[in-house]
Parts: C-alpha cells; sequence; structure tokens
C-alpha cells in the first residue's frame, strides 16, 4: 500500500517535446527533488530530449546527477570562495555572480549570473569593467540572467534583458551565449531576432516537467476504515469524534511531504480571505487534507502522521474501502513518493 505518483507518459513526454520546439537550445531543470519525479528520472527523460547540457541547483546535486547524465551539468548556486569542495568532472560548469568568484574558479568554465531585478544575486554594471581581467583565467561558458515570474510595475521582461545586453556589449564582454530564465516563446524569439550573434538559452524546470497538470496524479491506498460515532475518542491525542462517519487511513504522510506546503503569494481580497478562514480553522485543528474522496477534499481527522494520515468522512458519503485510492492535490517540489508508476 503506497503513495503512487501516476504518470500518463507519452502525455507528460508530448508536452517536454512541446516546450522543446517553443525554446530552441532549452536547458533542462533538475533540481531539488526533480519537481518530484526524481533525479535519476529527469537524467533520463533529459537524455531522451538530446540534451547538451542539464542545469542542477547544487554542487551536491551535481555530484549524484553526473552518474546518470552524460552531457554538461550547469550548477545554478553561485560559486562562493570557502565552500566545501565536491569532486566534481570538468563537463560542470560553475555559475559566478561576483568578481572575486571568478578569481576564485581559475581554469574552470563557468557562466555568469549578472543581476536582474530579482535582486538576488549577481555581478553589477560596476563590476563589468573589472571582469576583463578576471574572465581571462577561466573558460567563459556564458552570460545569464534570472528574471522575476511576476512583473507587477508592468515592466517588460525583453527590455531587462536588452538593457544588460547594451551594458555588457558596451564593456565588450563576450556575448556569445545568454542563458535566461522566466521568459516567454515570443520574448525568447524578440531577443534571438535582435541580438542574432547571442545564442539564447532558456533554462527551464517547471514548465518543462510540471506545464501539463493533467499528465499526472497522486494518489494514496486506503489501508483501514474504522467506523465512529459522535463523541467517540480517537487518535493519538484522544479528540473526540464530531459526528458519525469513518476514520480513513491513507498512505501518505509527513515522511511524503503531506501536511507540509511552502507559503504563497496572495494577490487579491478573496485569495486573501480564504487564507485568513484556513488560518482560523487550524487553531480549532480543522485542516483540509489533500486527499478526495467522492467528489470533495476530506478533512485530516488529525495531523498527519510520518507516514499516513487519518482523514474524516462523514456518515453521508459512501464508505472507503481497503485498497481504493484516493486522489491527492500535493504540490510536486515538496512531495516524495513511494513508487512511480507509467500508464
Amino acid at each position: 500500500m503506497a503513495l503512487t505518483l501516476y504518470v500518463d507518459t507519452a502525455r507528460w513526454r508530448a508536452h517536454h517535446k512541446h516546450v522543446q520546439q517553443q525554446f530552441p537550445g532549452l536547458v533542462p531543470v533538475c533540481k531539488g527533488n526533480g519537481y518530484g519525479f526524481g533525479h535519476g528520472r529527469l537524467a533520463e527523460e533529459a537524455t531522451r530530449l538530446g540534451s547538451d547540457v542539464l542545469a542542477v541547483g547544487t554542487t551536491y546535486e551535481a555530484a549524484r546527477i553526473k552518474d546518470w547524465f552524460g552531457g554538461d551539468l550547469l550548477v545554478l548556486t553561485p560559486y562562493r570562495r570557502g565552500e566545501e569542495p565536491v569532486p566534481l568532472p570538468d563537463r560542470v560548469i560553475r555559475s559566478v555572480s561576483s568578481v572575486d568568484g571568478v578569481y576564485g574558479l581559475v581554469g574552470a568554465r563557468v557562466v555568469i549570473e549578472v543581476m536582474s531585478s530579482m535582486k538576488r544575486h549577481g555581478v553589477s554594471e560596476q563590476d563589468l569593467p573589472q571582469l576583463h581581467s578576471a574572465i581571462e583565467n577561466v573558460r567563459l561558458e556564458g552570460f545569464a540572467i534570472h528574471l522575476p515570474l511576476d512583473r507587477t510595475d508592468g515592466s517588460d521582461a525583453v527590455e531587462e534583458v536588452i538593457g544588460w545586453m547594451d551594458r555588457l556589449r558596451a564593456a565588450r564582454l563576450p556575448l556569445h551565449t545568454m542563458f535566461v530564465s522566466h521568459l516567454k516563446a515570443e520574448e525568447l524569439a524578440r531577443l534571438q531576432q535582435q541580438f542574432p550573434q547571442t545564442r539564447f538559452r532558456a533554462r527551464i524546470g517547471t514548465r518543462l516537467w510540471l506545464g501539463d497538470h493533467e499528465a499526472t496524479e497522486y494518489r494514496g491506498a486506503v489501508l483501514d476504515v474504522t467506523r465512529i460515532a459522535k463523541g467517540e475518542r480517537f487518535g493519538y491525542r484522544q479528540q473526540k469524534a464530531a459526528s458519525d462517519g469513518f476514520l480513513v487511513v491513507v498512505a501518505g504522510g509527513t515522511s511524503h511531504g503531506v501536511g507540509l506546503e511552502a507559503p504563497k503569494a496572495l494577490h487579491g481580497v478573496m485569495p486573501r480571505a480564504k487564507g485568513v478562514a484556513r488560518a482560523g480553522l487550524a487553531t480549532v485543528n480543522r485542516n483540509l487534507s489533500p486527499f478526495v474522496w467522492a467528489g470533495k477534499q476530506r478533512w485530516f481527522a488529525e495531523p498527519p502522521h510520518m507516514q499516513v494520515s487519518i482523514l474524516f468522512v462523514p456518515s453521508d458519503a459512501p464508505e472507503p474501502q481497503v485498497g481504493e485510492e484516493l486522489v491527492a492535490h500535493l504540490r510536486h517540489t515538496t512531495t516524495q513518493f513511494d513508487r512511480i508508476l507509467d500508464r
């Protein structure tokens, strides 16, 4: 009995091909938990796509993935002097976001990140004159810019990239390759048309692996079902049941990421109101689970356990049967499945 990730493989791969066609020179991203699929599976899919470069989050990820992917590996986390050395092959390319970082990677293959409106990391315009001598002792693979997802000020992503292209060109720095993130296909095409001598390569993870929501589905197997009457006590904390119903034990707990959720940016009055409502219910131990039964998301009977969750299904709903599976609306980037099944 397991928490299973089902993949409609033909549909999933068709989506990969569609994204690849939209973004020539695509660099797939495989970081974190492998977007819910695992590093090995995504390395295999990147190879299937014919990718020559696979982007990973850290040097530790690169050390693991190098045995699964035969092309170049681009580490997205910028190099810092004093970091723990990790043995890596020459086909690993390091991101650098400071002049000092470039000087610290003599002989290495590097991509230099420029500071975007994300304000996360990157070299500044004032740093550019110092890069001339710094890049003499490295193998420069290109520059990179990581753009924000939302532009609430109405600014144009393409114009931001053009601004940096103009600065780099004015500084007489090599512009053969520019790695970009979070651009639309038509935006990438505009840039490629305006700068035909530069190869623009989109680094894409979420849109590539998770862009077709209908291609994947999590399901948790029902392990046990116990009828319970109003007022009966149950669980670790011996709470009383609020009404007649069923306690349903389903595969999927905190070790799988069930009940764990990354904070979300809320825009608008209604999403904020719903957030406040959910927080209010949580104070009285009412938390909605990700599991669906009979067309409705069901409530946790108590906080999820390590490997299972206990749900409360009211008596007016059909009784789940042991061995049935409940669809689970889970976030791929925070979920660890027991098994993955292609269909």
